[in-house]
């Protein structure tokens, strides 16, 4: 006898919601249709639904997102980078307080070496048959970050390796959900044969008819929920052996309209907006934002960071900005349009030599109009690099502080966390460096705020 089972998987959706009122109603319906012929139908999300630049995330710290899922029946999912080091230790531990769907994922652990209370490393399902399937998964190892986090992460093939050694004898099939990206998902084909499919995420690919690496059928769906996976394994059931893998996108695009999908979307939004209308300061004027120049408002938050953070001087760049700061009542919804990025602070450690060389790579005429894609960033373009703290004079020495600098000595710089992963300034990426975490950028400009703006607006309510 031939069974079929059926897999319906999402990816790196970064709760980008345009698609998912028809989505859910097509992962619904074609589990129903499968559970009606007597077909095992699962469906899973292979991390990096949310993100908190979406302002119905931010306002529900990702616990809307898990409602979207239980209400498409969602079997099983895995992390990603978004829900692992974008939410405190804290908010991770509760984000999936009312999941109704497994969370999977080998590769953290608390520091006392557990896996969280909330997280399995593996699940074994039944399909009607009887057949066992041995469900793995594993998530980004982000080091530096999740240790700050208070987790620990470990490599992740070495924890899948051994999880399929452990598995191959007690199940008919294994599939891994793995948020590693093609790369380490063709290295992991390479070296565990005896895993079935892999289904990716994270670097965004996209395979629409999936990809054989020794015998191991790999998938990829692309990103922000405009496809949606279909994989189909055909099991004989006598022979206990697969018979046939194939794997196919849907574009959520072409997937039936849904009544009344657009107000949904907008629903969402507007849900969030209203979570997130309540002040957090008042302001006695307006403070610009400019995307070619030092502006009131880069300066402001120049202070804050350099506050924040303690450090010598400041690096970053103007296109961060995506609105001005209004006057009078600033609510976090303001902020949150401002700064919607998923972006930490970070110090950096640099001989005064090198803070001159880096202040001089960033005068590039070609950076400010260029257009940034993910490291974080959710704006247009990356804008002037702004540095405060420190320059180079006319006699091209360094000052730092208003003072001279000493080429030998080290300085600290804050910076943000998209110039450490290896763009615009590569050798970040290797140099000693502290993330500022869980605060992202518009946190520190709230908690700045507070104290700076106290007491100077005469708009403020009795």
């Amino acid at each position: 006898m031939i069974e079929t089972i059926h897999f319906y998987h999402t990816n790196d959706v970064h709760s980008h919601f345009e698609h998912w009122p028809r989505t859910h109603e097509f992962l619904v319906t074609r589990k129903k249709w499968h559970i009606e012929v007597g077909d095992s139908c699962f469906v899973l999300d292979i991390g990096d639904y949310m993100d908190r630049s979406n302002v119905f995330t931010e306002a529900t710290l990702g616990k809307g997102n898990v409602e979207l899922l239980n209400e498409a029946n969602y079997d099983a999912v895995t992390i990603g980078n978004n829900e692992g080091i974008t939410l405190s230790n804290n908010e991770l531990n509760t984000l999936y307080n009312d999941a109704n769907f497994d969370i999977i994922v080998a590769n953290l652990q608390n520091n006392d070496g557990d896996i969280p209370q909330w997280a399995k490393p593996y699940k074994v399902y039944n399909t009607a048959t009887g057949i066992k399937i041995g469900v793995i998964a594993a998530t980004a190892p982000f080091y530096l970050f999740y240790e700050q986090l208070d987790w620990q992460v470990l490599e992740p093939l070495e924890v899948l390796q051994r999880q399929v050694i452990e598995l191959r004898n007690q199940v008919d099939i294994i599939v891994c959900m793995s948020h590693l990206g093609l790369p380490d998902d063709t290295l992991l084909a390479e070296q565990c044969p005896e895993i079935d499919v892999i289904f990716g995420a994270h670097t965004h690919h996209i395979l629409h008819e999936g990809k054989i690496v020794n015998d191991v059928l790999l998938t990829g769906g692309g990103k922000f929920g405009l496809f949606v996976g279909h994989t189909e394994i055909s099991f004989d059931t006598d022979t206990k052996k697969v018979v046939t893998k194939k794997t196919m996108l849907h574009r959520a695009i072409d997937l039936a309209s849904v009544e009344k999908e657009k107000e949904q979307v907008v629903g969402l939004e507007q849900l969030g907006r209203e979570l997130l209308d309540v002040p957090v300061f008042y302001t006695d004027r307006y403070y610009n934002k400019e995307w070619y120049h030092h502006s009131n408002l880069s300066r402001l938050f120049a202070k804050a960071l350099l506050q924040f953070s303690d450090a010598d001087c400041a690096l970053f760049n103007a296109g961060i900005f995506l609105t001005g700061l209004p006057k009078g009542r600033v609510t976090a919804n303001d902020i949150h349009c401002m700064l919607p990025h998923p972006i930490n602070a970070c110090v950096i450690e640099l001989t005064g030599e090198r803070l001159k060389e880096v202040y001089m790579e960033a005068q590039n005429v070609d950076w400010p109009r260029r257009e940034v894609k993910g490291l974080g960033f959710r704006g247009v373009v990356m804008g002037k690099m702004l540095n405060y703290q420190f320059e180079v004079n006319d006699m091209g020495q360094l000052v730092v502080g208003g003072r001279i600098a000493n080429l030998k000595k080290n300085y600290r710089l804050v910076t943000l966390d998209m110039y450490t992963f290896g763009y615009f300034f590569p050798d970040f990426k290797n140099t000693p460096k502290t993330y500022l975490l869980p605060q992202f950028l518009r946190d520190i400009l709230i908690q700045y705020g507070l104290g700076f703006f106290k007491g100077e607006s005469s708009e403020r309510p009795d």
